[in-house]
């Protein structure tokens, strides 16, 4: 019987997105091939403290106790991952035995990635969402480790989370993207006359602001007028000290389709079929994404062969330009007036990844199962690393 493949779950994080986080984490977990994979849950709490074994599945339960332990019994149930989304609890796991403060002793280096029970860990599938999870610093970990990991690398994470920067490189490898414009804080809050007349005078009502690093629609908002321009900027400016203003698609009088595409695979990658989002608001922000009961999945969407053709082969040139590699979400606006004007928004490198969740929703209507998508991530991972391990790093080698 071949040696299965010890597999480190890295969930929680940091980030406004920790609940989604253990969501997705729950769902892996559950879902994981028992045959293929050992798996070791590893949490991180909202305060960066890493989390092994019992007390990472604690975090997936709403906190409990390191292994012996004692507590005062709760006065009420801890919340479940659902609940607390909704409630947007932003409680850390008090208690709970850690590895580390900081960088965890599992990924140490030194003679090698260990596990809690002593064990080498063959590939790290993180599953965070958001600011500290896919924006290329715990990537970054991994690289110091030397130890294989499920999605893109540092350069990949960093440029899917900047949307200034992925701008530029979808403009560079000339795809179409809506007109923006792009401030930064320190400048809207010290002149913010001055900030409003550079987005007026480029850009027409209605627009949407948001924080350049962010993800789940966290902190955007859709401006019609002057007086809700300001505020929102003001929303944007908590989150990041850059901000972007996107012209709206459609207009004033009616809304763009929010088109999505999952794309896998490292060097040769390979697009789903397209997706479309019919929001329960006036756009997908993050109540719609994860709150309200609203919002409607409609795959694959109603388009015409040719449009389909060209969406996902620019959501394959999207998942190149940012030098993507494992898996992204890439998201789309078309005009809603049938002319087929059709606008990269977005690639998200690591999407929500519930069973419910679009990403997988979208190659299970292209033939790929939820187990053997995640089985199919950690190969991927693992072949980017052996492409790795080719590279010489000094004259010696």
């Amino acid at each position: 019987m071949a040696k299965k493949l010890r597999v480190g779950i890295v969930f929680g994080g940091r980030s406004g997105e920790h609940e989604v986080s253990l969501l997705s984490a729950a769902s892996i977990l559950k879902a994981i091939d028992r045959r293929k994979f050992d798996v070791v849950p590893i949490g991180i709490t909202k305060e960066g403290r890493w989390l092994a074994a019992a007390d990472a599945h604690g975090l997936l339960e709403g906190g409990a106790l390191g292994a012996g332990e004692l507590a005062a019994p709760a006065k009420e149930p801890s919340p479940k991952p659902r609940e607390k989304l909704r409630a947007g609890d932003p409680e850390a796991t008090p208690g709970a035995k850690l590895l580390h403060e900081g960088i965890p002793t599992l990924l140490a280096p030194l003679p090698g990635p260990q596990g809690p029970e002593g064990k080498a860990i063959d590939v790290i599938f993180p599953v965070l969402h958001g600011t500290f999870g896919e924006d290329g610093t715990i990537q970054g970990l991994f690289e110091l480790a030397g130890i294989a990991y499920v999605g893109s690398g540092v350069l990949g994470s960093a440029a899917g989370m900047d949307k200034d920067v992925m701008k530029r490189l979808f403009a560079q490898a000339g795809l179409p993207i809506v007109k923006h414009v792009t401030l930064l804080r320190a400048d809207w809050e010290k002149s913010p006359r001055k900030a409003i007349a550079q987005v007026e005078s480029t850009l027409r009502y209605p627009v949407f602001v948001k924080p350049a690093n962010l993800g789940s629609s966290v902190g955007i908002s859709k401006a019609h007028n002057r007086a809700e321009l300001g505020p929102a900027l003001a929303l944007a400016a908590r989150y990041d000290r850059k901000l972007i203003v996107e012209q709206g698609v459609g207009g004033a009088k009616s809304k763009a389709r929010e088109l999505e595409v999952a794309v896998l695979g490292n060097d040769s990658p390979q697009a789903s079929v397209v997706g479309e989002i019919i929001p329960g608001k006036e756009f997908y922000d993050y109540e719609a994404k994860y709150l309200s009961e609203g919002s409607v999945p409609v795959i694959p969407a109603k388009l015409t062969r040719s449009e389909t053709k060209k969406i996902r082969a620019m959501a394959v040139a999207a998942f190149r330009a940012c030098d993507l590699s494992g898996l992204a979400r890439v998201d789309f606006l078309m005009e809603p007036d049938g002319r087929c004007r059709i606008y990269l928004n977005e690639v998200n490198t690591l999407p929500g990844f519930t069973q419910i969740s679009m990403y997988p929703k979208l190659w299970e209507a292209s033939g790929i199962q939820y187990r053997d998508l995640i089985t199919r991530l950690i190969e991927l991972a693992l072949e980017r690393q052996q492409e790795k391990n080719r590279t010489a790093y000094s004259l010696q080698e």
